[in-house]
C-alpha cells in the first residue's frame, strides 16, 4: 500500500527536484541517493516519448513506471468534441503504445473520471511518484488537477509538474509584464526573447529503455481506443492527417526539407494559400498543418523551433515573426502567457478583462439569431466560400488560417452579429487542432473583440475567397451542388439567369439557399455597432483611470503593451496576422 511506499514524498510543483533535460540516450537515470520507487506517468497531452520531461521525470530513480491515459467518458460522450479530433486521439495513443512497447513498456487504459482513476490506481499500484505534463490554462484541467493532487497528498504520492507544452514556462514570460496580459506581439517577442536569453532552450533525451509497469498492473486497464470506437462514423475512412508522433516528426522533417530548408525559411503565413489542395502531394495544405500535433503534444513545441531554425541557419533569405514559421510558433506561446494572465474567463467575454464588452444577438432567447448560426455551422449561409470553408471543417477537421479569418468574421462583426463565444464553441467541437487558448484568443482577435481593433476592415464574403480561387475549384470541391455553374457566378450563384441555373441542375432557394443576409447592408450596419461599443469602452476605460488615479494619488504606470487603448491599431501586422493553425 501508499503507506508502505518510499520515501521523498513531498510534493513537487515542477521538475525541479528531478533533473530530466539534457540526458543522453539510454534509461533516465536515478538521482543521487534516490530510493527506487514506483512511479505513474499521467498522459493527457504530451503523447510523445522525444522531448518529455515528464517521461524523464517519472524515469528517474524508479523502479517500475506506469504510463497511463484515462478515458474520461465525458470527453468522448459530451457531444462537444468532434469525430474528426477523437479519432485524431485514438490514431494518436496507438502510436504512443507502440513507441513505449519498443522502450520495454507499453500503455495502460483506464476508463472513468481522471479524479477518481488516478488516485486509486496510485494506491493500487503502491506509486510513491505520480508525473504529467504541467497544464496551466485550461479551466477543466486546472480543476481536475487540483483534485487529483489533493488525492495524492491525502495518499502520501509526491507530484512532479512537468513544464513541456510550451516552449518556456508561462510564469518567466509573465513575470516579464508583472503578471499583466500582454496583448501586442512585439511585447511578447521582447519578452519571450528575454527568457529565452535567460534560460536557454534544452531538449529532454528519449530514453532508449522504460522501467517497466509492475505486475499490479496486469489485468488492469483495457486495450487503446481504435478509431471504430472513438470514431464510428469515420471507421475504416482514411485520415489526411494521421494522428501520432511518428507522423508528427516525419510531417515536421519533410517540410524544413523543401528545396533544402529553403521552403521554411521564406515561409510567411498570410502569403500562402487557403485554397491550395496537395500542393506537396497527396493530403498536404500550403501551410505544415502540424498544428494539430502540438496541440496534443505529439511533436514538441520547443523540438519544432530548435529544428526549423537548425534548417534554416544557412538560408540567405528569411521571413520574420509574425508572418515566418517561427513567427507561427510563438503565436501559440503568446496566447498561452495570454490565457496564463487572464485565467479561467478567457474563454468568455463577461468577466475577462482584456476582451470588450459587445452586445451580440443572443442565440438563447432570439430564435433567428440561432437558426443563423445553424446555417453557417453547417455551411448554408448562401456565400458559397464561406459555405465551403465551414463544410470543409466538418469533413477534415481543419481549415487554413485565412479560411479561419473569414468564417470568423462573417459570423460576429461582418454579418450575423453573433458572439465569438459561439463561433469558438463549434471550431473547439470541429476542429482537430481545437486548442482552448489559441482558439479563444484568436476568435476574440477576429471579432475585434482584443487584440485587433480595426473593425472597419472587413472580410468580403465573395472578393476574398475569388482572390485566391478565381475558377471556384475550392467551391467544386466542398459545395458539390454548385459543381456546374460557370466560375462567372460560382461566388455569387444568385446572380444566375434562372436559365444558367437549371442547365447547372441547382436552382437558387431551391437546392442551394439564397444569401442569408445583403452582406454590403449587414456589415456597414455591424460597423456602427462596434464604432459604439468601442465608444462606450473607451468611456468606461477612462472613468475607471480617474477613478484608480484619485484611489492612488495619481501613481502607477504599467508595463508595455499592456492595457492599449480600444481605439489603437494592432502593433502586430494589420489585417493579415498570421494564427498558429
Amino acid at each position: 500500500s501508499n503507506a508502505k511506499a518510499a520515501e521523498g514524498r513531498k510534493e513537487a510543483r515542477l521538475v525541479g527536484e528531478v533533473e530530466v533535460e539534457g540526458r543522453k540516450g539510454g534509461m533516465a537515470p536515478a538521482t543521487t541517493g534516490a530510493t527506487a520507487v514506483s512511479a505513474l506517468l499521467w498522459f493527457r497531452k504530451g503523447l510523445r516519448v522525444h522531448d518529455s520531461p515528464a517521461l524523464l521525470a517519472a524515469c528517474a530513480g524508479a523502479v517500475h513506471v506506469y504510463p497511463v491515459f484515462c478515458i474520461d467518458p465525458w470527453f468522448v460522450a459530451s457531444g462537444c468534441v468532434g469525430q474528426a479530433r477523437l479519432r485524431f486521439l485514438a490514431e494518436s495513443l496507438a502510436d504512443l503504445d507502440a513507441s513505449l512497447r519498443a522502450r520495454g513498456s507499453r500503455l495502460i487504459v483506464l476508463e472513468g473520471k481522471p479524479e477518481a482513476e488516478i488516485p486509486r490506481a496510485l494506491e493500487a499500484w503502491g506509486c510513491a511518484r505520480l508525473v504529467y505534463e504541467q497544464d496551466e490554462v485550461e479551466p477543466y484541467a486546472l480543476e481536475r488537477d487540483a483534485s487529483v493532487r489533493s488525492s495524492a497528498a491525502t495518499l502520501g504520492v509526491s507530484v512532479v509538474e512537468a513544464q513541456g507544452h510550451t516552449i518556456c514556462e508561462l510564469a518567466d514570460l509573465l513575470a516579464e509584464s508583472k503578471g499583466e496580459a500582454v496583448t501586442t506581439y512585439s511585447s511578447f517577442q521582447n519578452h519571450f526573447a528575454k527568457v529565452v536569453a535567460r534560460k536557454p532552450i534544452v531538449l529532454a533525451s528519449t530514453p532508449a529503455q522504460i522501467p517497466p509497469p509492475g505486475e499490479h498492473a496486469n489485468g488492469m486497464g483495457r486495450a487503446v481506443p481504435t478509431v471504430a470506437e472513438f470514431a464510428p462514423s469515420l471507421a475504416g475512412s482514411s485520415s489526411k492527417f494521421p494522428g501520432g508522433e511518428t507522423e508528427a516528426l516525419r510531417r515536421l522533417k519533410a517540410h524544413l526539407a523543401l528545396e533544402n530548408g529553403k521552403w521554411a525559411a521564406a515561409f510567411e503565413k498570410p502569403q500562402t494559400s487557403p485554397t491550395e489542395l496537395d500542393p506537396f502531394g497527396p493530403d498536404t495544405r500550403s501551410t505544415t498543418v502540424l498544428s494539430p500535433y502540438l496541440k496534443f503534444g505529439c511533436l514538441s513545441s520547443r523540438t519544432f523551433l530548435l529544428e526549423l531554425r537548425a534548417a534554416t541557419a544557412a538560408a540567405s533569405t528569411k521571413s520574420k515573426p509574425p508572418m515566418s514559421l517561427e513567427g507561427q510558433i510563438l503565436w501559440r506561446e503568446f496566447y498561452y502567457a495570454c490565457a496564463k494572465a487572464v485565467g479561467p474567463n478567457f474563454g468568455q467575454m463577461k468577466g475577462n478583462k482584456i476582451c470588450r464588452q459587445i452586445a451580440w444577438r443572443d442565440v438563447k432567447t432570439e430564435p433567428a439569431a440561432a437558426e443563423a448560426l445553424k446555417a453557417w455551422r453547417e455551411g448554408r449561409t448562401g456565400y458559397p466560400w464561406i459555405d465551403a470553408c465551414m463544410r470543409q471543417l466538418a469533413s477534415e477537421g481543419w481549415i487554413h488560417h485565412l479560411a479561419r479569418h473569414a468564417v470568423a468574421c462573417f459570423l460576429t462583426r461582418g454579418d450575423l452579429w453573433i458572439s465569438w463565444e459561439e463561433g469558438a464553441a463549434v471550431f473547439d467541437e470541429l476542429l482537430i487542432d481545437g486548442d482552448w487558448a489559441l482558439n479563444n484568443g484568436n476568435w476574440m482577435w477576429l471579432s475585434c473583440s482584443c487584440f485587433f481593433y480595426q473593425y472597419f476592415r472587413c472580410y468580403s464574403p465573395v472578393a476574398f475567397g475569388k482572390k485566391y480561387d478565381p475558377n471556384g475549384t475550392f467551391i467544386r470541391k466542398y459545395v458539390p451542388e454548385l459543381a456546374n455553374f460557370p466560375a462567372k457566378y460560382i461566388f455569387e450563384p444568385w446572380k444566375a439567369p434562372i436559365a444558367d441555373q437549371k442547365t447547372a441542375g441547382c436552382r437558387i432557394g431551391v437546392d442551394y439557399p439564397k444569401p442569408m443576409v445583403q452582406h454590403d447592408v449587414a456589415s456597414k450596419e455591424n460597423m456602427g455597432k462596434m464604432a459604439e461599443a468601442y465608444k462606450q469602452h473607451k468611456e468606461g476605460a477612462a472613468d475607471a483611470a480617474d477613478a484608480a488615479k484619485a484611489a492612488k494619488g495619481g501613481a502607477g504606470s504599467k508595463p508595455a503593451g499592456v492595457g492599449k487603448s480600444a481605439a489603437a491599431p494592432s502593433a502586430s501586422g494589420g489585417g493579415k496576422r498570421p494564427r498558429s493553425e
